[in-house]
């Protein structure tokens, strides 16, 4: 990820949150379609299931944000958890549909909405406080897709980041480039 300087704190989370979502991305599009449905175990969560949740999940704590609940009454999350869409299309709409929403309710607030509170199952959070819950949530479900994808491709797996054993390649390509601006 290259870091882009800001001192805005809404600017840093949104991309930060577009990080995580292109490194989930890059995983699942690694994943064949069997792997995007596969268990670990019983009481796993598949990529599709884990997809699945994240989309409910932000459409549920960013439809309104500012002015209702988080946790809304439509949503079933016990449900997330079961049968995602069978298709990967499908299931790319749905996850497309989450991020889109939680996007167009961040790019739509100003740093003076931060002081404002937000109820999340009802208890009062800054929006500061609302969009870090997410962010630490978000990145953890896209780390967990990132293992399973990486688990199910094992040796045809292609790195997101740095590969193992090739940090001080990677190093000398930066200092060099670096070096090479100025």
């Amino acid at each position: 990820m290259a870091l882009q300087f800001t001192t805005s704190y809404l600017e840093d989370s949104i991309h930060l949150l577009r990080y995580y979502k292109k490194l989930a991305e890059r995983a699942i599009s690694q994943a064949t379609g069997p792997q995007m449905y596969q268990l670990l175990d019983e009481d796993a969560n598949s990529i599709a299931i884990v997809m699945q949740h994240m989309s409910g999940n932000m459409k549920s704590r960013w439809t309104n944000f500012l002015s209702e609940d988080g946790e809304k009454p439509w949503r079933n999350r016990d449900s997330e958890f079961e049968q995602p869409p069978a298709t990967r299309v499908a299931l790319m709409q749905l996850w497309d549909e989450g991020w889109d929403c939680m996007f167009q309710a961040l790019e739509s607030l100003t740093d003076a909405d931060l002081d404002r509170s937000v109820p999340i199952r009802g208890e009062a959070h800054s929006v500061m406080q609302a969009i870090n819950r997410q962010v630490a949530h978000y990145s953890y479900h896209c780390g967990q897709i990132v293992l399973l994808a990486k688990h199910f491709q094992h040796t045809q797996w292609t790195s997101l980041t740095v590969p193992k054993g090739k940090s001080a390649e990677f190093n000398a390509k930066v200092l060099a480039r670096e070096a090479s601006q100025r």
